[in-house]
């Protein structure tokens, strides 16, 4: 069974940085894409960043040049670097990956930025 826990969120100040983790257990991983959704209050969830097995990204135009998404292939770790927070920037960051076909999720940490 496919299980993700995120971890490093948190408070931070408007400018700060944040790293979150997410482990990954019960999956192929390297040959998945994985990635990172949010979803601030009242919004549709969002994709932020994705990685692929071949280790191309991608990101969504707000966070190109601030984040950074990477992987550890042999601990199963996704990565997200959060440079220069925003409060546009608070939301619950939910890791996924694609397994098969089938999308799998996390239960999602809370990133909240102060002006």
């Amino acid at each position: 069974q496919v299980q993700l826990v995120e971890s490093g969120g948190g408070l931070v100040q408007t400018g700060g940085s944040l790293r979150l983790s997410c482990a990954a257990t019960g999956t192929r991983f390297r040959l998945n894409t994985m990635g990172w959704s949010r979803q601030a209050p009242g919004k549709q969830r969002e994709s932020v960043a994705l990685i692929r097995s071949s280790g191309t990204t991608n990101y969504v135009d707000s966070v190109k040049g601030r984040f950074t998404i990477s992987r550890d292939n042999g601990e199963k770790m996704v990565y997200l670097q959060m440079n220069s927070l925003n409060p546009e920037d608070t939301a619950v960051y939910y890791c996924y990956s694609v397994d098969l076909g089938r999308t799998y999720w996390g239960q999602g940490t809370q990133v909240t930025v102060s002006s």
